[in-house]
């Protein structure tokens, strides 16, 4: 039995640390690039605060299924009238079974996928060091605003890290779906694993900028 509880806080452990490994990443992810001119990266899980204050996804209607990824980056873009967000996701898997069930969550679908952003997170401090409130970069929000930000996704991208022999086993027998991109656990756990060349280069794939032979 005392096996099995292991087994079961195992993946627990494991999401906080990369959790706690995530906040010191930068509010842009490192290597990503952006499709287009203008815009702002602004990292929205993990931060400072409380987790019911930090944006998280979820599908028109719902006020209730939530996806909530342990680290979420959002690029925001366009206008007041037709605003939107490009995002990226990072999600520590654990068991092949924990990777199944987020993978589930980021299919592809008819649905559209919302970023809501609570309006304590938009009016809280852009990170320590830096007063300025997050809304502040936001460029489609002209001034400070009273209530919570919910804008359509318009490209989503997923960086999965898996158990490095459940890493090796699905590069050698899987194919991602084109949202998707994985590492080693050990990538994501590492002191400043932001500054990992070889992680600075998945990052910089994980766009839709690298499908174009000369991006905008």
């Amino acid at each position: 039995m005392s096996e099995i509880r292991r087994f079961e806080r195992r993946p627990a452990r494991l999401d906080n640390i990369v959790r706690d490994r995530l906040k010191a990443w930068p509010q842009r992810p490192p290597g990503a690039p952006t499709l287009g001119s203008g815009g702002a990266w602004l990292r929205g899980r993990p931060c400072d605060g409380e987790p019911v204050a930090q944006p998280y996804l979820k599908i028109p209607g719902s006020d209730r299924m939530r996806t909530i990824p342990d680290g979420l980056w959002l690029h925001f873009g366009g206008t007041p009238e037709d605003p939107y967000a490009d995002i990226l996701c990072i999600e520590a898997c654990s068991t092949f079974q924990n990777l199944l069930d987020k993978r589930s969550r980021f299919a592809p679908s008819t649905i559209a996928m919302l970023a809501h952003c609570p309006l304590a997170w938009l009016l809280a401090p852009l990170q320590a060091g830096d007063a300025t409130p997050r809304w502040h970069i936001i460029p489609f929000v002209a001034s400070e605003p009273s209530a919570p930000i919910t804008v359509p996704v318009r490209d989503l991208r997923v960086l999965y890290g898996l158990q490095r022999d459940q890493y090796d086993g699905f590069a050698r027998h899987q194919v991602p779906h084109p949202h998707e991109y994985f590492c080693p656990m050990e990538a994501l756990t590492a002191h400043e694993g932001h500054r990992n060349p070889a992680m600075q280069s998945l990052l910089a794939r994980a766009s839709a900028a690298s499908a174009f032979m000369d991006p905008p």
